[in-house]
């Protein structure tokens, strides 16, 4: 938990301690987060992200579900939950309702944005990786005058006697292109 030391922080600290969760309550903001952490209960107000964002960019890969503490809203504290991307919030006073359930939300929905993400990444590269299996395919087309399923085939058929992924034989068409292509302008 980041907050400065006070009745808020005093308060959810006691619900975190009967919820039976571990805690460590950190204060002044340190350099870097520590490691391990599943949830980061953060003090929220108008000027807070400003000093909360820069730490939470450098471990920006390794970030855990955040939970936004505020007193009120209004415009800039709403502003920076969004600029700290937080997961969930409560509100203070603590109360003995909600605290749990926001761990939960915050849990979860932090989970789902990690799967997401991940997911994402894997057809962003799926997507790279087809685009370069054709313009292999147009280098081949283009060069050798064949359609779209014979220059396929051939790939396929130089990763198997390599014993070589397609996108590897792709990469190589497309490396040696670029090649035959500069000597081709002196």
């Amino acid at each position: 938990m980041m907050h400065p030391k006070g009745k808020h922080a005093e308060e959810l600290l006691q619900q975190i301690h009967r919820i039976g969760c571990p805690f460590e309550a950190i204060w002044p903001i340190p350099s870097s987060l520590p490691r391990g952490i599943d949830v980061l209960f953060v003090d929220i107000d108008e000027t807070s992200p400003l000093e909360i964002k820069p730490l939470l960019s450098k471990s920006k890969d390794d970030l855990p579900a955040i939970i936004a503490m505020i007193a009120y809203e209004n415009p800039s504290v709403l502003d920076g939950l969004f600029e700290i991307g937080a997961h969930a919030v409560i509100t203070k006073p603590v109360r003995a309702a909600g605290v749990m359930s926001s761990i939960l939300m915050a849990r979860r929905y932090w989970s789902e944005t990690r799967k997401a993400e991940k997911d994402i990444n894997k057809l962003k590269s799926k997507l790279e990786n087809v685009q370069k299996v054709n313009d292999a395919k147009s280098i081949l087309m283009r060069h050798r005058g064949l359609s779209d399923k014979e220059a396929y085939a051939i790939i396929r058929k130089q990763a198997m006697a390599k014993r070589a992924t397609t996108l590897e034989i792709a990469q190589s068409i497309i490396n040696a292109d670029g090649i035959l292509s500069e000597l081709g302008n002196d």
